[in-house]
């Protein structure tokens, strides 16, 4: 397998990031599963449910024939371990919240948990089935401290973690012992492979002649503009992702004076030209993205459609009513300073070729966007120094909830919330919407939410990116998954 960008680690608890989240989901599990609909919860480690009538208790009835890779049986004691490090102080989980605001973890039983919430989370069954809540042998994460998810990680999943290169290749080997996969895939267990070399490639060009030229057997990272060739190829098959929410983005850090005017963030959204951006630099392979919540998506508001009206005059009175004038060299200044944002994204990513695109249109303004590419293994480490006016990545997600809550609630700064936006009006729809009983409910608060954090222009959504595993014809069964960009997810059905 292929894969363009490599992650800084593999402990899951520990980041947000969409490397780390493939590999993890392979030696790794999940109480519950995602169904290919991505929108249904099923039965994985967890047998069975139920959920009380004011939405907070959750009793999970555990498998009872699960063990880890090191061959220590699965307990209850391991999920209850598992939450309890994800919410510590020490950990610091980004994405800690897709487990909800626990009361109390109890292990009543060896094969029973008691999952108290002190307030409803509508969309709990859907958040446990992400990469954030997968299951941890105590034992290893004790053993390995610090290189936990580097060295080494046990886990219950198909696949078992035997070793990492950074930039170079992942290595995972067959769980003899795993036979408990989730019902939407035919086999149940084991996997059809002894071993899966993940190898990172971060030239598009190296990913496209090593697939035509059948050097390796799967890819969910080939380089969009090569798609219709790996269509034609007599040797390749192209599957799409259905359905597929993957929003590129760039996002303003507000509390940074030269993007902290709404007058600024809105004008260099409305610059852009999103419909020729996805034909000319993704070749017909994204859609134009107005919203930051594609329309397919569970909660979408259709109004918040019309908020973005791409318009370049306007985009220059806007600048001029916040005082930006052009200079001599026609790029806007302001007491002094001139209009050139930092941006930062990670280099060998749709995010670098769309903003060497959006330069162009950004010239057009009177604005110098200043491009800094990191390697993927650090991009995220650069993004936390908080050095920087506007940064950028694909983000993947279930749900409107599901993004809202990831990036616009004070409690998730610096990080994910990168914008540093804190609203009190907007932290109280979110926890509303969480705490809804209702479908209704839920849909109204993330609605607002939505509105509200689309006129406040916190970000430039440009497309939405779609996501293809492209496959050697050899491969059999490879259906790929929507789910945080994985695709492969746990590769039960593939074989030769």
């Amino acid at each position: 397998m292929m894969k363009s960008i490599d992650a800084p680690h593999y402990d899951a608890q520990r980041t947000t990031w969409g490397p780390t989240s493939d590999i993890v989901n392979m030696f790794q599990d999940t109480l519950v599963a995602l169904d290919w609909d991505g929108k249904t919860p099923i039965p994985y480690l967890a047998r069975s449910w139920t959920v009380s009538p004011d939405g907070k208790l959750y009793t999970f009835r555990l498998r009872d024939d699960v063990t880890f890779c090191s061959g220590k049986k699965f307990t209850a004691e391991d999920v209850v371990y598992s939450f309890k490090r994800l919410t510590s102080p020490e950990i610091k989980g980004p994405f800690a919240w897709r487990a909800g605001t626990i009361k109390d973890l109890r292990a009543p039983d060896p094969y029973t948990v008691e999952y108290e919430l002190a307030e409803p989370f509508s969309e709990l069954l859907l958040q446990l089935t992400m990469f954030t809540n997968v299951i941890h042998n105590k034992d290893s994460v004790e053993a390995l401290g610090k290189d936990y998810g580097v060295k080494s990680a046990d886990g219950t999943g198909p696949w078992c973690f035997e070793s990492w290169q950074p930039r170079t290749q992942i290595v995972l080997k067959r769980h003899d012992a795993y036979k408990w996969g989730p019902s939407m895939y035919k086999n149940k267990g084991p996997v059809k492979f002894e071993k899966l070399v993940i190898k990172i490639v971060p030239e598009d060009s190296s990913r496209v002649a090593a697939m035509m030229a059948g050097q390796f057997d799967i890819t969910h990272q080939f380089p969009a503009q090569f798609i219709a060739q790996a269509r034609a190829a007599p040797m390749l098959q192209v599957h799409p992702a259905k359905p597929n929410f993957q929003l590129l983005y760039f996002g303003y850090k507000i509390s940074r004076p030269m993007v902290a005017d709404k007058r600024v963030r809105e004008a260099m959204s409305i610059a852009i030209n999103r419909a020729e951006i996805a034909k000319g630099i993704l070749l017909g392979n994204a859609e134009p993205a107005y919203t930051i919540v594609d329309k397919d998506a569970l909660d979408h508001d259709p109004k918040t459609m019309g908020i973005i009206k791409e318009d370049i005059e306007r985009a220059r009175k806007l600048l001029d009513e916040a005082g930006w004038k052009p200079g001599a060299d026609g790029i806007r200044e302001k007491d002094g300073v001139k209009l050139a944002p930092k941006v930062y994204y990670t280099a060998n990513a749709n995010s670098a070729r769309v903003g060497e695109a959006i330069l162009g249109y950004m010239r057009r303004i009177g604005v110098q966007w200043m491009v800094q590419p990191w390697d993927s293994t650090i991009a995220a480490a650069k993004m936390a120094e908080q050095d920087y006016e506007i940064w950028s990545v694909t983000v993947p997600y279930l749900s409107a909830g599901d993004l809202m809550n990831i990036y616009f609630d004070s409690r998730n700064i610096p990080t994910p919330n990168r914008m540093n936006y804190k609203d009190a009006e907007t932290d109280e729809w979110l926890r509303l919407g969480r705490a809804a009983l209702t479908e209704a409910d839920r849909a109204k608060y993330y609605a607002l939410v939505q509105q509200k954090v689309m006129q406040e222009h916190l970000w430039m959504p440009v497309l939405n990116i779609n996501m293809d595993e492209v496959v050697n014809k050899k491969v059999k069964g490879a259906r790929p998954h929507m789910i945080y960009q994985n695709t492969f997810y746990k590769g039960l059905d593939a074989s030769l």
